[in-house]
């Protein structure tokens, strides 16, 4: 039996009571925090569910699940503790789809997640476009899909969520303002006016804990300092009028 489990936006505390049924009664728990930051502390954790809770990497579930998870999982009950909801990430997907297949019953208990978080903005939640990953730029290595992903939505009015990236095992997390650069950067390749310093955009840091939202163009949030991770940058689409009033109170 596996129990994926999802923690929610900020910390322990953000557990349901159904998730800490879960872990109260699984044999082995698991714990991954490479999807994104995790503000809570392990020991807390591991006193609020009784057990011992071991951290795995990325590599441990995307290339080796059979030596940890799923090996446990064909006789004992587990549980895979996950930052956010537990399906949002498509590794989680592979995940449950490779226990299905080795007949291992697997049951989803939901959180809170970026996609319901982001209404936070007072941006509605069904005018939300596709959303995109930003990576960290390396030599030679510049993803514009985001670009197109932010063109094809500003297109039909839609908001734009972008991600940013995560190399949780280099303490990496991308900010606010390096998302802002990198959007900018594909711009000065692109020139298609798609993404420029007078793009207005919503800034948003710690979802569920001391959330930070500012509104304004990009040239000025990049001046802004948002503090620990997780950062997401928004770009708006054609804006009601509740929508517009909601994101004043976010201006400086």
């Amino acid at each position: 039996m596996l129990y994926m489990i999802g923690l929610g936006l900020f910390d322990e505390q953000d557990l349901s009571l159904r998730g800490l049924e879960a872990l109260k009664k699984s044999e082995r728990v698991y714990i991954e925090l490479y999807t994104n930051f995790f503000h809570g502390d392990l020991k807390r954790l591991e006193s609020l569910c009784g057990r011992a809770v071991t951290l795995l990497k990325r590599i441990d579930i995307e290339e080796h699940p059979d030596e940890n998870v799923l090996k446990d999982a064909q006789d004992k009950v587990i549980s895979l503790l996950v930052p956010g909801d537990p399906m949002v990430a498509t590794t989680h997907v592979d995940l449950v789809l490779r226990a299905c297949k080795r007949g291992i019953d697997v049951k989803i208990i939901h959180s809170s997640s970026i996609y319901s978080a982001v209404a936070e903005t007072g941006l509605q939640i069904y005018k939300f476009g596709r959303t995109t990953s930003l990576v960290f730029t390396e030599k030679n290595y510049l993803p514009e899909s985001p670009y197109d992903v932010l063109k094809e939505n500003k297109e039909r009015g839609l908001h734009t969520l972008c991600l940013l990236d995560v190399k949780a095992d280099e303490q990496q997390y991308m900010s606010v303002s390096q998302g802002i650069h990198v959007l900018l950067e594909i711009e000065r390749k692109r020139k298609q006016g798609v993404f420029t310093e007078e793009t207005e955009c919503v800034g948003v840091a710690r979802f569920g804990g001391d959330s930070v939202i500012k509104y304004g163009k990009a040239k000025d949030l990049l001046k802004l300092d948002f503090g620990n991770p997780p950062h997401v940058l928004i770009v708006p689409g054609k804006l009601h009028y509740l929508e517009k009033e909601a994101l004043q109170a976010f201006s400086d």
